[in-house]
């Protein structure tokens, strides 16, 4: 990976101009060219509601124990800096979110059944929560075990088949005091009897004992614990938990339940689909294809953000036929352990060009989802997003254009716009992805947390992007601490696209100074799919491909403000053709819809992305220490494992593929 954040400030004064995104309307012959590209629109399905999301809420646990009315080293009291913490996160959380308010040893000087909800979970009232926080006088005991049983009891009941994100956060200066029931034993039941439940916990000046349980809790309940030894610490890691709540996957999806043989497997129509996997499961859904039809399959699994996960833990997806054939795989992992992301499969079924392989029969076939778990991964259920479309052969009077393998102008060298970044605010995954045009953008970023974009490319064109992670204030102590960026980008198939053997680097080390990453696919071609190299096959249709951009969990040990900034600089490149035939034309160019004021900003000389001219020298001399750190660590793992953590291998077998890929 080069540096590339102070080339940008220096090819700003370049004054380079915005390409113009391609779209436009079709010509008769256009339009009938596009007919046989091979995309049909799928109706939705009787009963699938547009968003079926379950029940979302949040419900804080505040501690307010005798130990609470102590001195937290600013001549407040710990109650009174939890107090102005609450209300930032009240002033923080969306309008109308879910969000409610337990405490616990507020009401007795002593006592292990002194819990009570103070604010129901409902849409959120600001003035009622402030109120209902502000009221609280601590003086008792510390039964954290009964209270995190009370809150989940607490949390609204999601539909059956439906699937949100059910939140409890713990705030606490201590440890339990009661012992039974255990807080630990507690978590570890509660993350297992449902689907979407998370508890994190806040240690407020806490350590030794009192931390580990803490700390134990958050792992037991697929949470993440925030450590904060001061009031500014306490306000900054509430916030985080709670807008990670908020920010929750939306899923869409009609329900169904994956058999654990094939031969009860339920049967799918194309469409889009919600079931849940647990550790070391595999799910099998039965289809009827055709002989000629390619096929797109993917899974979308959606641990809780920052769960436990361990670096070679597998997401697998593949279609089988006959008793025992197969007609491709393809494994996702992690290759990381700092905590759980989305995590996309997805395999095609593609008939060969003569018609004589294995896989171009008509008949039953199975898609099959499988999930591999190391002991000390979370061990939840995890939500799963299912996609399964038909595309339609070409007529038979219609030659394809040439396949386009190579990167071409949108390799790692690429000019990509530059100048002042509009604001955005980035989706919570595929279904309401952000829609972005060439351009640069700036959003915000949570640790652990993924944003989602979607851009629209045509046939003949190539997506090419970077992604830059701020400059940010790092709080004392957090020198030795790193984290990592990813970015990674899916087919409108939700295929995920590699980085190209050697191209681009889509992951990297972060520790809160500049950091960028490169990623782009290859010029969408029909004929693509039938290439060899993993980076390639997918891109083989025109649509909506998506960006997603994650930051590890650990950058909540690193950087002083809640959010991280990044910037998204986004090129489409290339002239969009009417169709995938070889003498399509080109179609007429239209402005950037984002506004043509704006596109004209980002070719002016003195703009940049929020970097000044030293941040800039900064990130470029910096990258290169942690590109050298980057590098060791990576022979370092090919020498443990044999794979490089972002080597992408595809091996051909005799009736399909196989093709390892890592997350973002």
């Amino acid at each position: 990976m080069k540096a590339r954040l102070g080339c940008r400030a220096t090819v700003a004064t370049i004054g380079v101009a915005l390409l113009a995104l391609a779209a436009g309307p079709l010509s008769a012959a256009s339009a009938a060219g596009l007919a046989e590209a091979g995309r049909v629109a799928q109706p939705r399905q009787a009963g699938q509601a547009e968003t079926p999301d379950g029940k979302s809420g949040l419900v804080m646990v505040l501690d307010s124990s005798g130990s609470m009315v102590d001195d937290d080293g600013t001549g407040r009291t710990r109650m009174e800096s939890a107090r102005t913490a609450v209300g930032t996160v009240v002033d923080a959380v969306p309008d109308g979110f879910p969000t409610g308010l337990r405490v616990y040893g507020a009401d007795r000087p002593k006592g292990c059944t002194d819990t009570r909800l103070a604010r129901p979970v409902r849409p959120l009232d600001r003035a009622a929560m402030k109120q209902a926080v502000g009221a609280v006088r601590p003086k008792g005991d510390t039964p954290i075990g009964l209270s995190l049983r009370k809150a989940a009891q607490d949390l609204p009941k999601s539909a059956d088949g439906a699937i949100g994100t059910r939140t409890i956060l713990l705030i606490s200066d201590g440890e339990d005091n009661c012992g039974s029931p255990q807080p630990c034993a507690v978590a570890e039941q509660l993350s297992k009897d449902g689907v979407g439940l998370r508890i994190d916990t806040v240690g407020f000046q806490v350590r030794g004992t009192a931390r580990q349980q803490l700390e134990c809790i958050a792992k037991a309940g697929n949470g993440r614990y925030y450590d904060a030894p001061d009031a500014k610490a306490l306000a900054r890691q509430l916030q985080r938990s709670a807008q990670l709540s908020a920010a929750g996957y939306r899923f869409r999806g009609k329900p169904v339940e994956g058999a654990l043989k094939r031969n009860a497997a339920p049967a799918l129509v194309p469409g889009q689909y919600l079931d849940t996997i647990g550790p070391g499961e595999q799910r099998y859904y039965a289809v009827d294809l055709d002989a000629a039809s390619t096929v797109d399959f993917s899974a979308t699994a959606v641990p809780q953000p920052g769960a436990a996960v361990d670096t070679f833990d597998v997401l697998r997806t593949s279609i089988a036929y006959g008793t025992d054939s197969s007609c491709g795989s393809s494994t996702e992992r992690f290759f990381q352990k700092e905590g759980a992301t989305p995590l996309t499969s997805a395999v095609a079924r593609i008939p060969s060009e003569k018609g004589t392989g294995g896989c171009d029969s008509a008949g039953r076939y199975w898609l099959v989802v499988e999930r591999e778990s190391k002991k000390n991964s979370d061990a939840a259920r995890w939500p799963l997003e299912l996609t399964y479309g038909n595309e339609e052969p070409l007529a038979k009077d219609v030659t394809p254009a040439q396949s386009q393998p190579e990167y071409g102008q949108g390799d790692k060298d690429a000019l990509l716009p530059t100048g002042d970044p509009r604001d955005v605010t980035g989706g919570t995954g595929f279904n309401d992805a952000k829609e972005l045009g060439q351009g640069v953008w700036r959003d915000k970023i949570l640790p652990s947390q993924t944003l989602w974009y979607k851009v629209p490319v045509g046939w003949g064109q190539q997506l090419r992007y970077d992604v830059e992670f701020a400059n940010e204030p790092s709080v004392e102590g957090s020198s030795s601490v790193w984290s990592y960026g990813a970015t990674q980008v899916f087919t409108p198939d939700r295929a995920p696209v590699g980085g190209g053997t050697g191209e681009f680097s889509p992951q990297s080390i972060y520790n809160g100074r500049p950091m960028a990453l490169e990623m782009g696919t290859v010029p969408v071609a029909w004929t693509n799919r039938h290439e060899s190299s993993p980076n390639v096959v997918p891109v083989h249709t025109r649509g909506g491909f998506y960006i997603a951009v994650t930051l590890g969990a650990k950058a909540a040990e690193i950087a002083e403000n809640p959010h991280i900034g990044v910037v998204v600089r986004v090129a489409v490149l290339g002239d969009e053709l009417a169709g995938p035939q070889h003498d399509a034309p080109a179609l007429a160019k239209k402005a950037d819809k984002q506004g043509d004021s704006a596109a004209r900003e980002d070719s002016e000389a003195a703009a940049g992305a929020g970097w000044t001219g030293t941040e800039a020298a900064t990130a470029a001399g910096g990258a290169v220490i942690l590109i050298a750190i980057l590098v060791l660590v990576l022979v370092r793992r090919r020498s443990a494992t044999g794979t490089a953590a972002d080597a992408v291998t595809h091996t051909a077998t005799d009736t399909g593929t196989d093709t390892t890929r890592r997350s973002a």
